[in-house]
């Protein structure tokens, strides 16, 4: 089987609840999110999404998502779409870096190799470890009043894991983070995440702050490995690694000087489904805990994170992200679907999911046949 084809497309998301809101002063309202299709020369087609949450979060955004395509995608032209090692290794000779542009195309050709095989990614990527998984929402920064209205009405609709958006003022953030463990019962789990918007005596000051609350992990205090090494020195709140764990490497100094409880996996940061079941593994091994999400997107990146989700071991999965229950827009009939508070991984062989081609319109970009 050789890549025949490979069509990249744009879908604008917008989010649900209308304003997304972190540390920083960041406000998302919609977004560009990136669709690619590979086509095989027998006609079976794999696809991967990818949408950098804007152009402040990480050093990613959909502009050089696409430019990077450009350059990728002619290069893997008559590939077999199933040797996942020689697809990755095309792209890496082709382009140092970019590992979000290249999550795409990794996650097509592992939809496409499903398809041909007739298995779920989720087999392939190690076998079916549970059919049902929870679900965490992410509560936007506001007032400690409003976040807890926020958390109170997702709870209702079956939620009971919830990432606060935090990294302002840190007295501020104790208080909100107190707010919502006091409105919230012994089956919730919080997660108080500063995306990196504390420096250093802010982020101990919040450390402090929300010391001894039950339920509560602190995640990605800081901006670099060594302010959230040491902010780690002062706490005993569980610690989750996000934004400067990206490789093996890093996710190593993480856990050995920095006190890694877990990390973050985002599977476009890292550069797609190959990359990402190498660290899944590799916290596994280590006993580390894993949220499964990515940094945005709609139905065919859930997918992915579904069926990488349903391929960890229960006791190593914190919570996984659906993408598409935070947007208004789907490509795939809002599959897969999440219910009271739980998701699963589709079955069908590959992704499992089907595209809807005229909800994409026209390609961006072409290339092959």
């Amino acid at each position: 089987m050789k890549i025949n084809r490979i069509d990249v497309y744009n879908f604008d998301l917008t989010y649900v609840h209308g304003v997304y809101t972190m540390s920083g002063g960041r406000d998302i309202t919609s977004l560009q999110s990136t669709l690619v299709c590979v086509t095989a020369d027998n006609g079976r087609q794999g696809w991967g999404e990818v949408c950098p949450l804007g152009s402040t979060y990480l050093p990613a955004h959909a502009g050089g998502a696409r430019a990077a395509l450009e350059l990728l995608a002619p290069a893997l032209i008559g590939v077999d779409p199933t040797d996942l090692a020689r697809v990755n290794d095309t792209m890496d000779a082709t382009l140092m870096g970019y590992a979000y542009a290249k999550s795409p195309i990794d996650v097509a050709c592992w939809d496409l190799a499903g398809k041909s095989w007739g298995v779920s990614v989720a087999t392939m990527l190690g076998g079916v470890r549970q059919t049902r998984f929870p679900l965490y929402f992410a509560v936007p920064l506001g007032s400690p009043e409003e976040m807890t209205e926020y958390v109170l009405a997702r709870r209702n609709e079956g939620i009971h894991r919830f990432q606060l958006k935090v990294g302002g003022d840190p007295t501020l953030d104790g208080i909100r983070a107190k707010h919502i463990i006091e409105a919230t019962g012994p089956e919730d789990l919080i997660v108080a995440d500063a995306n990196c918007g504390w420096r250093l005596n802010d982020a101990i000051i919040a450390a402090r702050a929300m010391e001894g609350l039950p339920r509560l992990y602190l995640e990605q205090p800081c901006p670099t490995m060594e302010e959230c090494i040491e902010v780690r020195k002062h706490t005993s709140l569980p610690m989750m690694y996000d934004e400067v764990v990206n490789d093996v490497p890093t996710l190593l100094r993480a856990v050995r000087d920095g006190g890694a409880g877990g990390m973050n996996l985002k599977v476009s940061k890292v550069g797609g489904l190959t990359k990402a079941k190498l660290l899944r593994d590799l916290c596994q091994e280590l006993g580390l805990q894993v949220t499964i999400e990515d940094t945005w997107g709609g139905d065919v990146v859930s997918a992915a994170s579904a069926h990488l989700a349903a391929s960890t071991r229960e006791r190593n999965l914190l919570t996984v992200s659906f993408m598409n229950d935070w947007t208004n827009e789907h490509v795939a009939g809002y599959q897969p679907r999440s219910k009271d508070g739980f998701g699963s991984a589709p079955t069908g062989p590959g992704l499992g999911i089907d595209v809807d081609l005229a909800t994409l319109g026209k390609p961006l970009m072409s290339f092959g046949n």
